[in-house]
């Protein structure tokens, strides 16, 4: 059988496409040799060393190209799915085929040289290779996600003897500075991203980016993809819909009359203004500047969430891994190879 040769499309968040990354692999897995896949997506690092992936041309006659949506999340309140079904569900409808659920994460790869580097926070500032990674802010469309930025400082003071936090985020989004971090906003490209996720022992975050490549990137242990992950998530998704297994997923869904059934869905939490219809999607529960759905949320609970993974023994099982790695000698990283 001649296998179908298929350009996947998408012009969505980096967040979206990890997620795609899961649908691909399900694919070649289900029908293995049945199809040859490419991809035209805004974040190509994030398919780098992809098994799955082979070049093609748009030009090529036995090429066809199909735009890959997720209409399943207009269901997500109510449906038992979560985003990792949206994907494959829709390749299922548009190319008449019944592709299985694999892993319950995205299928993010890094090559053995990769694996050898020394993280980018070891090598920049020479101060140890364990660390979490701490998101603080997030994308300006999309405000509603976003939680107290005096919380998450809480949660690093309360955490200082514990933990040493490295935050991250891009310098065309809102991510103020953090006391007591290392500080690697705006020094990180996507695929170094993805490298700093391999080596961090876990993640702070709300719903973003972030939670995804906790979930997709192997972990150092050697044993799948299962990073420690707390994320503050609020009202905004329903949490079925979002969270992954092995991550702490603080929501308030179900406490609140606005997200009594489900997440809302809201888009901002005033508007900005800027000629976006998010600005007609503004929450309509706000205190003292923050979503009623997020003020719920302490910065104690986030703590408290983080010191689960530390005296459940998650953390030391996969230093003690880390240390076997150094060992065998990582290699300390040069210019753009970080």
């Amino acid at each position: 059988m001649v296998p179908r040769r298929l350009i996947l499309e998408s012009s969505l968040s980096p967040g979206d496409i990890v997620i795609l990354t899961a649908a691909v692999r399900d694919l070649h897995e289900t029908y293995p040799g049945r199809f040859i896949t490419d991809v035209r997506m805004p974040c190509p690092e994030i398919w780098e060393h992809n098994p799955y992936i082979t070049p093609l041309l748009e030009i090529d006659p036995s090429v066809s190209v199909v735009q890959c949506e997720y209409p399943l999340v207009n269901r997500s309140n109510f449906a038992p799915y979560h985003f990792i079904h949206g994907y494959r569900k829709h390749l299922n409808d548009v190319l008449n085929i019944q592709i299985r659920a694999g892993d319950f994460c995205g299928d993010i790869h890094l090559s053995d040289e990769e694996r050898s580097w020394m993280s980018q926070v070891e090598e920049t500032h020479g101060i140890g290779s364990r660390f979490w990674i701490i998101v603080a802010g997030g994308k300006l469309d999309f405000t509603a996600k976003w939680w107290s930025h005096t919380r998450y400082q809480e949660v690093v003071d309360s955490l200082r003897d514990e933990v040493r936090f490295v935050q991250v985020g891009s310098t065309e989004h809102y991510h103020p500075p953090l006391r007591g971090v290392v500080d690697l906003r705006g020094k990180t490209d996507l695929r170094q991203l993805i490298r700093l996720v391999y080596h961090a022992d876990g993640v702070v975050c709300p719903v973003t980016l972030l939670m995804h490549l906790a979930a997709a990137v192997p972990t150092r242990l050697g044993n799948g993809r299962g990073r420690p992950c707390v994320v503050v998530a609020g009202g905004r998704e329903a949490p079925h819909w979002e969270a992954y297994p092995t991550h702490q997923f603080l929501h308030t869904v179900g406490a609140l009359e606005c997200c009594q059934m489900g997440g809302c869905w809201k888009s901002r939490t005033y508007p900005l203004g800027d000629g976006s219809e998010l600005d007609r999607s503004i929450c309509q529960d706000v205190r003292d500047g923050l979503q009623h759905c997020m003020a719920l949320i302490s910065a104690k609970e986030v703590t408290s969430a983080v010191r689960k993974y530390l005296r459940g023994g998650a953390i030391e099982r996969s230093a003690a891994t880390g240390e076997r790695a150094r060992s065998n000698g990582w290699k300390r990283t040069t210019g753009a190879a970080r």
